[in-house]
């Protein structure tokens, strides 16, 4: 097996630059870096990973926090951002591994599962943030980096949830829209800004903003947004538009919708949220979230605070876009 000194006679260059381009350390060009890497690929060469977690009090390893009871990786817009974490995470030479409840069978908490593994950091995907376990981590002295939330003293990586609803409501009213419903998601920090900028939006416009057109759901949830999409449909004064919680959500709405022996955008136009790629196979007019930066950002952002621990901790905002699609109608 190569070892370092292999690599470095092959470089020609000394021991203590090769290890400091295989980590990533910034006092060597990138040049050098890539260099080295190559002859580190050809030579056949790995890192004894215990040997260096000794030198750098580093396991290179990053713990993921993935609790979604509803959908788990199967929820796209989370998964998407979860595959932009890992390969940025990867590039840096890191592993991950995911946070559950239980170790070798036995039950235990989130912060003790962290601490089992050993993990330099960790970053919260999707969780029950009142759940007293996710709160103790997230206060522990391991760096953690939230996506899509803020929690007290942890970085947030978060996409910008005000100008999204914003943006969808102001395109409906372009295209004469004038009784818009929103569906909303759970009552959460995220939720809370979209309502504030659905409100907002509506108030900026002069539209009639009707409590009966505001609906509490379910991020994800087909069978609820079906239901809540029924009760719409049912009012006297029937909305022209329907903004649903998400973009897989709207399946259920797209359901209830023609079974009522309407069709979008003919009798009700439609928007979604998330822009995942079922939303742009079906035309759906959508707010496309970030999901590349979200996720590389995230890694970034908790491999310097690793790196860094006096860094307080920020928040950074991911800008999305407006998918216009084929589900809003132009109305006179």
């Amino acid at each position: 097996m190569a070892s370092i000194k292999d690599i470095a006679k092959e470089c020609g260059v000394s021991v203590a630059t090769v290890s400091k381009a295989l980590n990533d350390q910034g006092d060597i060009s990138q040049a050098t870096k890539e260099k080295v890497r190559k002859v580190a690929a050809k030579l056949g060469y790995t890192a004894n990973v215990a040997a260096r977690a000794l030198k750098t009090n580093k396991t290179y390893n990053i713990g993921i926090l993935f609790a979604d009871e509803r959908a788990g990786l199967s929820h796209e817009y989370f998964s998407m951002i979860l595959e932009s974490f890992q390969r940025e995470a990867e590039k840096h030479g890191y592993d991950i591994t995911f946070i559950n409840h239980a170790i070798a069978g036995r039950k235990t908490t989130y912060l003790k599962h962290v601490e089992y593994r050993n993990v330099d950091g960790v970053v919260i995907m999707t969780a029950d943030f009142e759940d007293p376990e996710v709160k103790e981590l997230a206060s522990s002295k391991i760096p953690v980096v939230v996506v899509d939330y803020v929690l007290d003293g942890c970085a947030a990586v978060l996409s910008d949830n005000t100008q999204g609803l914003g943006a969808i409501v102001r395109y409906a009213y372009s295209m004469g829209h004038r009784n818009i419903a929103f569906i909303h998601g759970d009552d959460t920090a995220v939720t809370r800004e979209r309502i504030t900028s659905f409100r907002s939006a509506c108030g900026q416009l002069g539209l009639e903003i009707k409590d009966d057109h505001i609906l509490a759901g379910h991020y994800h949830d087909i069978q609820d947004c079906n239901e809540k999409t029924r009760q719409l449909l049912a009012l006297k004064d029937r909305p022209t538009m329907i903004i649903f919680p998400d973009d897989y959500s709207y399946i259920g709405g797209l359901e209830a919708i023609t079974s009522n022996g309407l069709s979008v955008p003919e009798d009700i136009s439609a928007a979604g949220y998330d822009g995942i790629n079922m939303a742009k196979i079906m035309n759906l007019t959508t707010y496309e979230q970030n999901t590349k930066e979200l996720g590389a950002i995230a890694a970034r952002k908790l491999l310097q605070m690793i790196n860094e621990p006096e860094l307080p901790p920020e928040r950074v905002i991911v800008y999305g876009k407006l998918l216009e699609g084929r589900t809003i109608k132009k109305i006179a």
